[in-house]
């Protein structure tokens, strides 16, 4: 069921009169508009030349057994003014593995560094542009990465220790040093602490993970296709969604000194992610979602409903947990797969980027915390908001599947249905497969459509399909996909931009110098004309239907589970129809079982829990007096999704 959420104001989840205090010390020493006008920080700074130094920060652990403490390397650019003046500026980080492996953003850029060794490019706009407004931006390589000491641990202590590590320090907590091995001590007496994180994917799960341990002086966090749970990375309820774990990953961006020292932190994760599926200690560790009552950071959230990287699920679960416990919280949800807001909404994100720190970090009151909670992509470049996310009215709403006059071909009602359903597992098959021949009896799934809706029918949240089913092997996977049967046109999630083209002119975001453009490669909206729609899926293991740890299932006997589906919201229009699809491989998404089952489904005992707005009433309505369903026709949809990267971080 959806979690309830409630409208908050900042200030009531802040001390009055610590916000108080900030609004005053802002108002004395950052860069404003016009008194009386809605406070807005501006340009008035220069980034040519800006204060561009390094310091390594000590995280107190030794990850790579070298007797010595391991110290991050951090980069910053700030404005030279304020410091000239003694005036204190909030601080912009994001904490990467990227900054030399395989860089960042559209364009993959790399930090670059002059004969000093002082950072001349920094990857992305973010220093570009908030510097000149009064605001440091700092980089962090973690452990393990580039200029860094330590191991790479995947979204582990060492990870999140990397970042949480440099927030004590720019707030005094924390020993920072002039270089990689020295004595010279550094301070960071140049900031007020106030620190905002962001990152996209691996660098906005550790915004997550560092805002899990609830550090003082991280103010905000914007976590772009984040992880909030490596386990849901890595495997779905025990199915395994990638042919690799986390070392694998490590070694992707550890660096030659990392690789030289880390074989003892490799071996760590090999045995601590057992192919198996099952849960364990290493898991638990990486699991931020459960640490969700420690943040004390406001979140602006964004991702692509449509990510077969980061999966949905990841968002879907730590919204709810920051809803639980009462955390200021923005979101947007656009229709593309595993891609920055800045290549999919560029001007809009900028400009509500600019008015989330103003607000988070200088205390301004712009009224952004006064606007709808969520900003959702209902077609290409066409967006709608909403105040609450999910809305207040929402219920979840208990459909049932039904047999229908052909097996395999059934209905989708409020009533209980009834008999059997049988399909057996085909690994070359996708959901693009399933539902391009919905409206046909085929072997490999089974598929139940309500009638054309006579009104619109929104989604807004996450799903559940508990299923009970009856196995003729010892293995099993099992795939539960939500469908919009229609025409539409949406965005090429499967394409090779995941959404979006990248263009051959640039837009300029901030100031440059002859080392850092602030220019960017102009995107436009990549479109598909469909038939159909996949809205949400899920996926799980019938061995692990009890617990974190699978079990040989025993042939002819019935399992129930239940499968957790991704988070969304959607629309399914007047005169389209909403499906459900069971089966198993949801090929290149998951990874077979050993074995080939056919599995029964017992129709009395599966059904599909969806978050409807306005609930059972709202569905009741929306299929009263629907016309027949079609006649039979293969359907057309994106072309099919591919074998998902395992890299949080990069496209296609």
């Amino acid at each position: 069921m959806p979690i309830p959420v409630r409208r908050m104001r900042f200030t009531t989840w802040r001390s009055l009169a610590t916000a108080a205090v900030a609004a005053l010390i802002t108002a004395f020493l950052a860069p404003t508009a016009a008194h009386g006008a809605a406070r807005e920080s501006t340009p008035v700074y220069s980034y040519e030349n800006a204060i561009r130094e390094s310091v390594w920060v000590d995280t107190g652990l030794d990850g790579d057994s070298d007797g010595r403490p391991d110290r991050v390397a951090v980069d910053i650019v700030r404005p030279r003014e304020p410091a000239r003046q003694g005036r204190k500026v909030p601080v912009i980080m994001d904490a990467s593995p990227y900054y030399s492996c395989c860089g960042r953003g559209n364009e993959s850029q790399v930090k670059t560094y002059d004969a000093n060794g002082h950072v001349v490019r920094m990857p992305l706009f973010y220093d570009n542009y908030f510097v000149p407004r009064g605001y440091a931006f700092v980089g962090v390589d973690l452990a393990g990465t580039n200029r860094s000491d330590g191991c790479v641990d995947v979204g582990g202590r060492s990870d999140v220790r990397s970042a949480k590590a440099v927030v004590d320090w720019l707030n005094g907590r924390a020993r920072g040093y002039t270089t990689r091995t020295g004595a010279v001590t550094a301070k960071a007496g140049w900031t007020d602490g106030s620190t905002g994180m962001i990152g996209k994917s691996w660098d906005g799960t550790i915004a997550n993970g560092v805002a899990a341990t609830g550090v003082k002086g991280l103010k905000t966090i914007v976590p772009i296709s984040a992880i909030s749970s490596w386990y849901d990375y890595y495997f779905a309820q025990g199915a395994p969604l990638y042919d690799s774990g986390p070392d694998w990953l490590s070694g992707y961006v550890d660096s030659p000194d990392a690789r030289a020292k880390c074989a003892a932190v490799q071996q760590k994760l090999v045995d601590g992610a057992p192919r198996t599926g099952d849960w364990t200690p290493l898991w638990t560790e990486r699991d931020y979602v459960k640490d969700a009552s420690k943040v004390r950071a406001s979140v602006f959230l964004v991702h692509g409903m449509q990510d077969l990287n980061v999966r949905t699920k990841n968002f879907g679960q730590w919204w709810d947990a920051l809803a639980r416990h009462g955390v200021e919280r923005k979101i947007w949800l656009s229709q593309t797969g595993h891609v920055d807001p800045f290549d999919f909404r560029r001007a809009a994100f900028v400009d509500t980027l600019h008015r989330w720190f103003d607000h988070e970090l200088l205390g301004y009151d712009n009224g952004i915390d006064d606007e709808p909670m969520a900003d959702i992509e209902r077609h290409p470049d066409q967006w709608t908001t909403s105040t609450l996310w999910p809305p207040r009215t929402t219920t979840a709403t208990t459909l049932r599947p039904g047999t229908g006059t052909q097996a395999g071909v059934g209905t989708l009602a409020l009533r209980r249905g009834s008999g059997t359903e049988t399909f057996t597992d085909d690994p070359a098959l996708s959901e693009t497969d399933w539902a391009a021949h919905i409206d046909r009896p085929t072997p490999e799934k089974a598929g139940f459509t309500t009638g054309p809706l006579t009104r619109d029918l929104r989604l807004s949240g996450s799903s559940r399909v508990t299923v009970t089913a009856t196995p003729t092997t010892s293995t099993a996977h099992l795939s539960a996909v939500l469908v919009d049967l229609g025409p539409d046109t949406v965005r090429d999630y499967a394409g090779p931009g995941e959404g979006i083209t990248t263009l051959t002119g640039r837009t300029c975001w901030g100031a440059s110098t002859a080392g850092d453009s602030a220019c960017y490669l102009g995107t436009e909206a990549a479109t598909a004309d469909v038939d159909f729609t996949v809205l949400s899926r899920g996926w799980a293991d019938l061995g692990h239907r009890a617990s974190g740890h699978g079990v040989p299932l025993t042939p002819g006997k019935a399992y129930t589970t239940t499968l957790d589906l991704a988070a969304t919201d959607h629309v399914v229009p007047k005169g389209h129809r909403l499906a459900l699809i069971v089966a198993d491989t949801d090929k290149d998404l998951i990874d077979p079982p050993s074995s080939t089952p056919t599995l029964t489904l017992d129709l009395t005992r599966t059904s599909a829990h969806v978050p409807l707005v306005g609930g059972a009433a709202a569905f009741a309505r929306a299929t009263a007096g629907s016309a027949p369903a079609p006649a039979a026709s293969v359907l057309d949809g994106v072309r099919d999704p591919g074998a998902a990267l395992r890299v949080p971080g990069e496209r296609r």
